[in-house]
């Protein structure tokens, strides 16, 4: 066929009723969704993404449109929260590389019970707060701590019991109590 006798078949021009594009969320209630299409115009639409997604006021989403029914088929910019929730157990694993999670404001982790196993643990941080109804510790080799400063407040008794024990230190030590026995 020759480059002049190509047919030429007109693209279908959408109907007014046919939309597909960008719409800002106007109105997030939670059973009805109201979004901003074309040149102001509100509608109504339903959430038909692949996972969960709340959206926010403001958001900007994918919408396509037909008939005068509208879906929401993507997210452009969101504010709104994503949830993935599964029934049952759930397993989360990476073959051959390395599973990452990461957010710029802050990652939680809450369960009953939560157990880390790892052949190595390491923690970097700028600061770490604890708090613990009672902490047991059970370290099979050595306990090492270094720090520029330390300092234990215990309420009420303190015990330490080792085979051998010393107290070394290069200037001033000071024991203050109201009795103090040796031996």
């Amino acid at each position: 066929m020759s480059h002049a006798a190509r047919k030429v078949v007109p693209l279908p021009v959408p109907s007014p009723s046919e939309y597909l594009g960008p719409a800002r969320v106007t109105c997030a209630a939670p059973h009805a969704l109201r979004v901003e299409i074309r040149g102001g115009e509100e509608v109504e639409a339903e959430m038909a993404l692949a996972y969960p997604y709340a959206p926010a006021e403001g958001d900007v989403l994918l919408v396509i449109g037909k008939g005068g029914e509208h879906w929401v088929i993507g997210v452009i910019h969101g504010t709104g929260k994503a949830r993935l929730a599964f029934q049952g157990a759930v397993e989360i694993s990476a073959q051959g590389g390395p599973l990452t999670l990461t957010s710029d404001q802050a990652v939680a982790v809450r369960g009953p019970d939560v157990e880390v196993e790892a052949g190595k643990l390491q923690v970097i941080a700028g600061s770490v707060v604890e708090r613990f109804t009672s902490l047991f510790q059970r370290v099979r080799d050595a306990w090492s701590m270094r720090a520029g400063e330390a300092h234990t407040i215990v309420d009420g008794h303190s015990h330490l019991t080792a085979k051998e024990a010393s107290i070394v230190t290069e200037e001033t030590m000071s024991i203050n109590g109201s009795e103090i026995h040796l031996g």
